[in-house]
């Protein structure tokens, strides 16, 4: 039996795309059941219709503490109909809350464009970049990591790459290569996951 998995995301859906490539190349055993999209109009929508794959559009009205609350209870609702062995948060652009998290104990998984303890949040290839220009950093990295609570980018990791930094580089050309790196690793890590035992009945 495939692993099933439930992405999130906000923007163009790159690593989406990398995901369902590797399912459907066989490189990942197994399929995206639904991807989940928080911003209207996001590039993620696209690819999983091309690639046949249920999308939900669930807007953030609220931006109240209990209405962020509401949002992810509702959230968690409509993964859990999915019935996921994971939980990926590809350029999930939202800090999710106990009422989704605890729903999901370590199945989530994010993905996010820096190395442990550093450049946690928004930004962080840009960051990196003016720090490689300045000379105060030679390297960046990307790394795939769990999400047990709502600490930003720092929970549990499970994979990181190293990406060197040059000073005369734009920050389109760092952002590309980023991406690259971005891409491999979440789905190598993914497929360690699924062969780890990532099949087991969900119970949700």
């Amino acid at each position: 039996m495939s692993a099933r998995i439930v992405v999130l995301a906000s923007g163009s859906g790159t690593n989406l795309q990398a995901v369902l490539d590797a399912c459907a190349e066989g490189i990942l055993d197994a399929t995206v059941e639904l991807v989940v999209v928080n911003r209207a109009g996001a590039g993620a929508i696209q690819r999983a219709e091309r690639a046949g794959v249920d999308v939900v559009e669930l807007l953030l009205a609220d931006r109240s503490p209990q209405g962020r609350r509401d949002y992810d209870a509702a959230l968690a609702e409509i993964v859990g109909a999915a019935r996921p062995h994971w939980v990926v948060l590809a350029g999930w652009m939202h800090i999710l809350s106990m009422s989704f998290l605890g729903v999901f104990p370590n199945r989530v998984v994010n993905l996010h464009p820096a190395l442990p303890g550093e450049f946690a949040g928004v930004d962080a290839i840009r960051r990196a970049w003016e720090a490689g220009r300045t000379g105060t950093l030679t390297r960046t990295g990307v790394m795939v990591h769990l999400v047990p609570d709502e600490g930003v980018d720092d929970g549990p990791v499970l994979a990181t790459a190293e990406v060197p930094l040059d000073p005369g580089e734009s920050l389109e050309a760092l952002t590309a290569r980023v991406h690259a790196v971005e891409h491999r690793l979440l789905v190598d890590t993914l497929a360690e996951l699924v062969a780890g035992g990532g099949r087991a009945d969900p119970g949700v």
